[in-house]
């Protein structure tokens, strides 16, 4: 096991995911976030590199975030994130990750994303 708990962040907006590594990275107990912003591209990478878990948004363009779950854990069983706005009655699946945060006003949301995760990534 590492030093630090190594989380690939997913979404397709490059700012959210400059927040969301620097809160986790603030926030978490020794957290080390890398961003990704295509969904295909996400799932070589959770596969093909260390990470502990995986933080995506639910809306991304070519794969949701449910799809993206899926692709991910038929070759690694990652802890599998959904950060989102979108709201539970939109979601589909959403009992196959891990754990839902949704997003919203103020930071509250980090400090939950971040208990989340350390919580199931010991």
């Amino acid at each position: 096991m590492t030093d630090s708990t190594d989380v690939l962040l997913v979404d397709e907006d490059t700012e959210t995911l400059e927040l969301a590594a620097t809160f986790l990275e603030r926030k978490g107990n020794n957290i080390a976030a890398e961003s990704e912003t295509d969904p295909e591209t996400a799932v070589d990478r959770a596969v093909d590199e260390d990470f502990d878990c995986v933080v995506s948004d639910y809306r991304m363009p070519e794969l949701n975030g449910v799809e993206l779950c899926r692709a991910i854990r038929e070759h690694e069983p990652l802890p599998f994130f959904l950060f989102t706005a979108v709201s539970e009655s939109e979601l589909e699946d959403e009992g196959v990750v891990t754990g839902v945060v949704r997003k919203g006003a103020g930071t509250g949301h980090y400090d939950e994303l971040v208990e989340q995760i350390e919580t199931t990534v010991e």
